[in-house]
């Protein structure tokens, strides 16, 4: 089933509501996201889990996580209006087979939002495990998932109590149909639908549109402004708009000195509050929170000197080259594909063409960091062991994370162009969600075209 937003809500996410920035999308109010984040739910547990339940066989889903230490798939099941669970929350999801439409029912005082129904009656049954057992009993499921992995994080949301307290309310032979749900669980957390990605890409043009304002000379001011003013300028930015920042920017500098800039020093060790200048190749890596989807985002400015009107053609050709990587890398994506074969195709290609690449791209939705494939991280070059070895599905997101060293004769050291874009595959190609950058932007702009 596919769901349509109302036209008001799809028609405003396109019109700016700030004169001065007339390319800056419209954010919703709260009311409108939450309408927004219910619908997504109702068409996703509709038109996504069905299908994911019988890929993965598991016919009974059993979430459960109680205040203040909720399961990250169970926080993506709550309505909009839900901060978080209540006292110890249960939901149950049965698929009866037979092309039945799934059972969405709720182990608690009162309906979890539109979704999830009462299913307890504590006056006639006060003990809220018996009654998780018998409703499980009354289905006899023959595989009963639970959200426990080695592998990954965001599947891993079954505590260890509440899972001592679900085997020990259940009879022996549903003991033995307990399995681990974590493919059920990375699908539910991986999977976007077409409704999604209609707006996704209004996302990922706010984040876009926040990064070049920042890196601009409404921002910056060479020889005055540091990269912690620029950083903490995105993090003010990002909270005037009323959205969030799901980790601390962060802005660096290269630039034509001895310094090196190893992967440790970029990735940890980055120097703080340099002052821009004339001549230097700024980085940022940024991502927000909007609608519950992230965006995670790297792009390149160059502070032009004194009489230049553009970037040198060294450090040009240094970033095309960094394009080049992330076409081979996508160019790799195939359904079936693990991560791990992703990258190693990838890194021998790079090196086949004569680059320099490392490859750390990851999935993005839900988190950013998100659950799926992992293509490589910086310190992994020759794969990941669990999470690299799990298999590429269609209609999946990701962060095309990745860098290039290169050396420039013109600074006497290698640089980094270190890119990331968020983008989507559709089971048979790749596309960037609000396209990618394929040019350095210019501190300051032109101000006019013959300038």
């Amino acid at each position: 089933m596919k769901f349509v937003f109302t036209i008001s809500i799809l028609f405003s996410l396109f019109i700016s509501s700030n004169a001065q920035q007339p390319y800056m999308p419209r954010i919703l109010t709260l009311r409108e996201q939450a309408e927004v984040i219910d619908r997504w739910l109702d068409e996703r547990m509709q038109a996504v889990l069905p299908d994911l339940m019988k890929r993965t066989g598991i016919d009974c889903w059993v979430i459960i996580a109680r205040e203040y230490n909720e399961d990250p798939v169970l926080r993506t099941m709550l309505p909009a209006t839900w901060q978080s669970a209540r006292r110890t929350t249960m939901l149950v999801i049965f698929d009866p087979g037979n092309g039945k439409p799934l059972e969405t029912l709720a182990i608690a005082r009162y309906d979890v939002g539109k979704t999830f129904k009462k299913a307890w009656n504590p006056e006639q049954q006060p003990d809220q495990w018996k009654a998780l057992a018998d409703l499980i009993a009354s289905r006899n499921p023959k595989k009963i998932g639970i959200n426990k992995s080695l592998t990954f994080a965001l599947a891993d949301g079954l505590s260890a109590t509440h899972y001592d307290q679900l085997i020990a309310a259940l009879s022996p032979t549903l003991q033995k149909r307990v399995v681990n749900a974590e493919n059920l669980a990375v699908g539910w957390l991986e999977t976007r639908t077409e409704s999604e990605m209609i707006v996704y890409q209004n996302i990922v043009r706010i984040a876009h549109q926040i990064i070049a304002e920042g890196f601009s000379e409404k921002v910056i001011q060479p020889g005055i402004t540091t990269t912690e003013d620029v950083v903490w300028w995105y993090r003010q930015r990002i909270n005037e708009l009323g959205l969030e920042a799901w980790f601390h920017p962060s802005v660096s500098i290269q630039r034509k000195d001895p310094e090196a800039f190893d992967h440790l020093r970029s990735f940890s060790n980055r120097p703080e509050n340099q002052v821009i200048i004339p001549g230097d190749l700024l980085h940022v890596d940024f991502g927000i929170t909007y609608l519950r989807l992230n965006t995670d985002t790297q792009q390149h400015a160059y502070v032009l000197k004194p009489g230049e009107k553009e970037a040198p053609a060294f450090l040009v050709n240094a970033f095309t080259k960094g394009n080049r990587v992330q076409d081979i890398l996508t160019s790799q994506f195939q359904t079936g594909r693990s991560g791990n074969d992703i990258l190693k195709r990838t890194i021998e290609q790079g090196k086949a063409e004569g680059l320099k690449p490392v490859i750390y791209t990851h999935p993005i939705g839900y988190h950013g960091h998100a659950a799926g494939p992992t293509i490589g991280l910086w310190d992994q070059q020759g794969g990941v062991p669990g999470g690299g070895d799990y298999p590429l599905y269609p209609n999946t997101a990701y962060s095309i994370e990745l860098n290039n060293g290169i050396y420039l004769e013109e600074w006497g050291k290698e640089i980094r162009i270190m890119l990331e874009e968020d983008a989507f595959f559709d089971g048979t190609t790749v596309r960037y969600i609000d396209g990618r950058q394929t040019e350095l932007m210019l501190i300051p702009r032109k101000l006019h075209p013959n300038e």
